[in-house]
């Protein structure tokens, strides 16, 4: 009865707030979490998000990915894809602006 199980956590007032559970037994998925992100440990998105201003075609490559649910893979994508998307659309949105406007002062 006393014995203790490698399994069980110490729930101890001592403990408590000094140990960090790393994995979830439950869900082992997400171990696969515990990685750095691809690029410089940012992520694609906000990477993509952050070069859209050099070159905004970056923006519609993550924006594709962010159609395409490439966050399924790692969720920790999700808010920088969604980000270079909205860029995208942004950027979409004031291109026709700025051709309408030049093509009505120049006709």
């Amino acid at each position: 009865m006393g014995e203790a199980h490698s399994d069980e956590f110490c729930h101890c007032q001592g403990c408590v707030g000094k140990y960090t559970l790393l994995r979830d037994e439950e869900n082992p998925r997400l171990a696969i979490f515990e990685r750095r992100l691809p690029c410089c440990g940012c992520g694609i998105g906000w990477s993509s998000f952050l070069l859209g201003f050099l070159c905004p075609l970056i923006w519609y490559f993550a924006a594709t990915l962010y159609c395409c649910k490439y966050y399924n893979r790692d969720p920790r994508e999700r808010p920088g894809l969604a980000t270079s998307a909205v860029a995208a659309l942004i950027f979409t949105v004031l291109a026709i602006i700025a051709l309408t406007v030049t093509l009505i002062i120049y006709k």
